[in-house]
């Protein structure tokens, strides 16, 4: 069994997620496929994990592929977390980890309409509640979830959440989660995005309205199996404790998974053994080197959060600094394979490095070039960021 040193798998992440600049792609598409998914719980994070690996992306572009394509799908799906998905990922998602999120979601509905006071058949209260909202949108004209409360009166339901003295407690409409559920189920989907690019606005429309011809879920083996398989494509080499993370499930579904698609075993730098797909050129013949390279990656970037044992690229001593304290990444700035540091935005929309180690004067001009060209790219705009690190909240930016 093969050894994979850390740098090794450094060079391997500059070349398949596009992030060394000689190795962006060409378009969208490409991308994507090589990427397997984007964060999307800060609608910023598409557009900009998307110019960190393209070449002379375009705000239209990523618009064009969500919203007029459709070859991008926002989907909730591992962690219970908002991806955008290749759209033909959706089904092997829907019927794996959508459906271990739509169960939960399903059973905090329980909850809710028990602190709402609806404690008699919640089943039959909840799938009525199912049938009005998709009954709303059989006309096929997406709704806001404001819109769809005014509608269905089982949306407006309110319950109290939290003790009344925390900044996250207070009374709530239940519509967001019943919309939430039947999302998680695919019954649902994010239509246009009503606000600006940087931010998340949906409207809500039936799948078959979204998606035309509706393709069955894959079974839940099934799903997870073509799952791993891109995973593996993207990220390995990576451990199985990397894939329960990422897919949010269990040992069993990632060890069944991992059996079905026929991954081999290397060995990893520092002990432990990593997985790759059985044709990995890796499993036998090194990674070719790489020159350095500069990368400014967003909040919750693909890379950043593809792997949960992550010491190959990024010091124990910085994740206090460039992660909140449920594991979400802030911005970050890379240097020749490791996370080097964060960036954040002056008041004049400048894009502006915040380095925490010494990395030399090329690595100072690489990150400087590269913040220039993210800044051009903005053209002004200023990204709201919801998981900002401490490092992107202390910074003093010139």
């Amino acid at each position: 069994m093969r050894t994979v040193t850390d740098q090794e798998r450094r060079a391997r992440l500059a070349r398949r997620h596009g992030l060394s600049p000689v190795h962006r792609y060409a378009d969208v598409a490409a991308a994507t496929q090589a990427m397997t998914a984007w964060h999307a719980t800060e609608a910023a994070t598409v557009h900009l994990a998307l110019h960190a690996r393209v070449h002379d992306l375009r705000i239209e572009d990523v618009e064009r592929a969500l919203y007029e394509e459709r070859s991008l799908v926002k989907q909730l799906a591992m962690r219970r977390t908002l991806f955008a998905f290749p759209r033909e990922l959706v089904p092997a998602v829907w019927g794996s980890a959508s459906a271990r999120v739509a169960a939960g979601e399903e059973k905090n509905l329980h909850k809710w309409l028990t602190a709402g006071g609806i404690e008699e058949d919640q089943d039959g209260w909840i799938e009525k509640a199912y049938a009005a909202t998709l009954a709303a949108l059989a006309d096929g004209k997406p709704r806001t979830t404001t819109q769809l409360r005014e509608l269905v009166p089982e949306l407006d339901v309110r319950f109290r959440m939290g003790a009344p003295d925390k900044k996250w407690g207070g009374e709530f409409a239940i519509g967001r989660w019943v919309i939430g559920t039947l999302a998680a189920q695919g019954r649902l989907m994010r239509a246009t995005n009503l606000g600006h690019w940087r931010l998340n606005k949906p409207a809500w429309t039936l799948t078959e309205s979204w998606l035309g011809e509706l393709p069955d879920p894959l079974p839940a083996a099934e799903g997870y199996a073509a799952l791993v398989r891109r995973w593996l494509g993207t990220f390995g080499p990576g451990t199985e404790a990397d894939l329960v993370w990422w897919l949010g499930s269990t040992k069993t579904a990632v060890r069944a998974a991992l059996a079905a698609v026929g991954a081999v075993e290397v060995g990893l730098e520092g002990g432990g053994t990593g997985w790759v797909l059985p044709d990995d050129q890796i499993a036998t013949s090194p990674e070719p080197e790489i020159e350095p390279w500069a990368a400014l990656v967003p909040t919750l970037d693909p890379t950043v959060m593809g792997w949960k044992e992550r010491g190959f690229y990024l010091g124990a001593e910085d994740v206090a600094y460039l992660f909140d304290s449920n594991g979400n990444a802030g911005n970050t700035a890379w240097w020749d394979g490791r996370i080097v540091g964060a960036w954040a935005q002056d008041e004049d929309g400048r894009v502006q490095p915040i380095v925490r180690h010494d990395i030399g004067e090329d690595g100072h001009n690489a990150l400087a070039a590269e913040a220039a060209r993210l800044t051009e790219w903005l053209d002004g705009v200023m990204i709201v960021n919801v998981y900002k690190s401490r490092q992107m909240k202390e910074a003093t930016l010139p």
